[in-house]
């Protein structure tokens, strides 16, 4: 009998499965209903990550399964646990990104008796995951969880979801271990590519745009050398500014909140677009007015690895079903037309984002400017430094102003999911402790899952945390004053002195008010070797980088 066909419990088969498909770490919050597989754990290579609530442990997870391209690896306890993941799921759904979710289950005896913390995680999870499935025999747990791998990767990468009845994962059973998981990469036809030359000989104002997942570094080199090429002007779409680099003479910034009208207008006015890896969905496409559904006016070449997405909301006049990664080697085939019609009309679209995200020429109200301390981490950060948020207004100064270079340099939510970004910055850091990882949070966000800064102190992970606290939830406040304007209501927050809960918690923490402190302030948490929290607050009025909320108000209200 070969040594993986002895007896093993189910928690050990687990373990192997991971471990043969490669899993490196596991983010989890331990619970009595998977105690076999924390025991299997104990003498396996695979690191684990103990979290301190279940919707930051996935949304580590899901961080790592952008960082990667592999699935993130997440384990929780039924019910409640289960239901605290949940916003994990959600972000890896709608930012495309491979994730396993393992759920420990009552036990199989106990089914449809609503036991304690029973749930039917197909029916809970069944609109959100990719896949669902509960696990009753430990002999098909190599086969299962080798489908969880190939299904969360397939095509547009997602969530799956593994429930583990007790009794299950404490029966023995021998089988063998499944062959390590290789993803399937799906790759364009010869005709296709011919096509696609063809489209850009007759274009007069072509222009790119990227998004989506299943990329690698060496097919964003391989498109930015295409782009170079041919002079094709390249913008990034919501919250994926990691596939372009923003120093690139052919980049014209970012499709999301707050976009460069002049970028816009550009889109609006080729008449080739070329959508690698993205689905143009409702920020991206400016809540669906920027192409005109179901047929687009500019000639569409859509390239996407899942078929199901080639033509759902918008008809292409090319549909290419190929994942990012082998588009991107097989458009080196593609040879640049004799005359580049286009070319200095990208020198323009280039030297217009480099306007548009100058931060120098950004004031708002109130002693500390986010464009001055956004102005010093361009100088005082590395080009590879990995940057982590959630959401609300306080992004718009990262995603506007950080000029993004490495292909894994942003960690954040197409979903618009608060509370993600110290989550991602504990995951990046674990990951890549080599790296510098600050994560950019409002104080409505940070508090959403502030927790997990403990977490960033368990495992000695220097990161910092730059808290914009503006006392408010700022993006349903800046909202309500469009709409309601001087009826604020449910928007306003008091908030804890965000430098004593980091050194409460182990952490180096600091108080910056005026814009001539940030550089030192900054200097001294990097050299902390902790994680670190510099509290900002800022004039609540500062709404924006280009409007404030009396401002908003005024506006709003009737003359």
């Amino acid at each position: 009998m070969r040594e993986s066909e002895h007896p093993r419990s189910g928690g050990r088969i687990l373990v192997d499965q991971l471990a043969v498909h490669g899993v490196g770490d596991i983010f989890c919050v331990p619970g009595e209903s998977y105690l076999a597989v924390l025991d299997a754990l104990h003498d396996s290579a695979i690191r684990l990550t103990v979290c301190r609530q279940e919707g930051a442990a996935a949304m580590m997870a899901e961080a790592a399964g952008k960082l990667t391209g592999r699935p993130g690896i997440c384990f929780v306890t039924r019910g409640p646990g289960a239901m605290n993941a949940a916003p994990g799921l959600h972000v890896a759904r709608q930012d495309s990104t491979p994730l396993i979710l393992f759920v420990g289950q009552i036990e199989r005896g106990a089914r449809e008796r609503e036991a304690f913390q029973e749930l039917d995680y197909r029916a809970v999870f069944g609109t959100v995951a990719k896949w669902v499935t509960e696990v009753d025999d430990p002999a098909r747990l190599p086969e299962l969880v080798s489908r969880a791998f190939h299904v969360a990767t397939a095509g547009r990468p997602g969530p799956v979801v593994v429930a583990l009845p007790e009794d299950m994962l404490t029966e023995t059973a021998a089988v063998p271990d499944a062959e390590p998981f290789v993803p399937v990469e799906t790759h364009p036809a010869l005709n296709q590519m011919v096509a696609l030359q063809k489209l850009l000989a007759e274009a007069k104002q072509p222009l790119a745009i990227l998004g989506g997942s299943r990329w690698s570094p060496g097919a964003v080199r391989r498109f930015a050398r295409f782009a170079d090429l041919l002079s094709l002007p390249v913008s990034c779409s919501f919250r994926r500014q990691g596939l372009f680099a923003a120093d690139h003479p052919c980049y014209a910034g970012d499709l999301g909140l707050g976009v460069n009208p002049k970028l816009l207008a550009r889109i609006r006015e080729a008449d080739l677009l070329l959508l690698v890896g993205g689905r143009l969905s409702e920020i991206p496409s400016q809540g669906y007015t920027l192409l005109d559904i179901p047929g687009p006016a500019q000639r569409l070449v859509h390239v996407h690895p899942d078929p199901e997405e080639l033509g759902r909301v918008y008809r292409p006049h090319l549909a290419i079903n190929a994942s990012p990664a082998a588009f991107a080697a097989a458009i080196e085939t593609v040879q640049p037309p004799a005359h580049l019609p286009w070319a200095s009309g990208t020198a323009a679209a280039h030297a217009d984002y480099l306007a548009w995200s100058d931060p120098s020429r950004i004031r708002t109200p109130g002693d500390l400017q986010m464009g001055g301390v956004m102005a010093h981490l361009r100088e005082a950060l590395p080009a590879d430094a990995i940057l982590c948020n959630g959401a609300g207004n306080f992004a718009t100064w990262v995603h506007r102003f950080w000029p993004f270079r490495a292909f894994d340099g942003q960690l954040a939510p197409t979903s618009g999911s608060m509370g993600y970004g110290v989550p991602a910055a504990v995951a990046a850091k674990r990951l890549m402790p080599e790296r510098t990882v600050v994560a950019v949070a409002g104080d409505g966000d940070f508090l959403m899952s502030g927790q997990d800064f403990a977490t960033a102190v368990q495992y000695n992970l220097p990161l910092v945390v730059i808290v914009v606290d503006n006392g408010m939830y700022g993006t349903i406040r800046m909202h309500q004053e469009r709409e309601y304007p001087g009826r604020v209501s449910g928007t306003a927050l008091r908030n804890p002195d965000f430098a004593a809960y980091a050194t409460i918690f182990g952490g180096y923490g600091e108080r910056v008010t005026r814009t001539e402190e940030f550089p030192a302030a900054l200097a001294r948490a990097l050299a902390s070797g902790r994680p670190a929290i510099l509290h900002c607050p800022i004039d609540p009025e500062a709404i924006t980088p280009t409007t404030t909320l009396t401002a908003l108000r005024e506006r709003a209200r009737p003359s």
